[in-house]
């Protein structure tokens, strides 16, 4: 008998990293920052200044002392709607084409296209290991991501 392989689980946001979101439910419902990370197998984001989080660190070396450390935890991205800091208006996304074919974003509300880091490094023609810091990974804790 022939094995059944399975097609790998393809896991899909409507947010990426480096976009702007507003938080619309939650304690900081109304907050706008940027995504700093996605977590697409369980479907979260990690936004700048939303879902503040204090942990209280033990010591680790001997003569070192406890630590209290904030940072953002991540919210599910339902929780989360692209937004437009030009409009100042959060939307819904929908997918179009440009002229030359791609497939772009494009925010329902005020129709303003959003572009990614590849796509507009390859419309610019920049390198992208030469992109501006604010695009490169934040590390987070290990147990941040069970």
């Amino acid at each position: 008998m022939a094995k059944v392989t399975q097609r790998p689980i393809r896991y899909r946001m409507h947010v990426k990293k480096g976009d702007t979101v507003q938080v619309i439910s939650g304690k900081d419902k109304g907050k706008v920052g940027e995504v700093l990370q996605a977590i697409p197998k369980k479907s979260q984001v990690v936004v700048k200044g939303a879902n503040i989080i204090t942990k209280h660190v033990k010591p680790q070396q001997e003569g070192e002392s406890g630590k209290i450390v904030t940072f953002e935890a991540p919210i599910h991205s339902s929780n989360v709607m692209l937004y437009s800091e030009k409009e100042k208006v959060a939307s819904r996304i929908c997918y179009t084409f440009t002229e030359e074919g791609r497939k772009v974003r494009k925010l329902k509300k005020p129709g303003k296209l959003l572009t990614d880091k590849a796509f507009f490094c390859v419309a610019n023609n920049i390198n992208k290991k030469r992109f501006p810091s604010d695009f490169l990974s934040v590390n987070y804790p290990k147990w941040l991501n069970r």
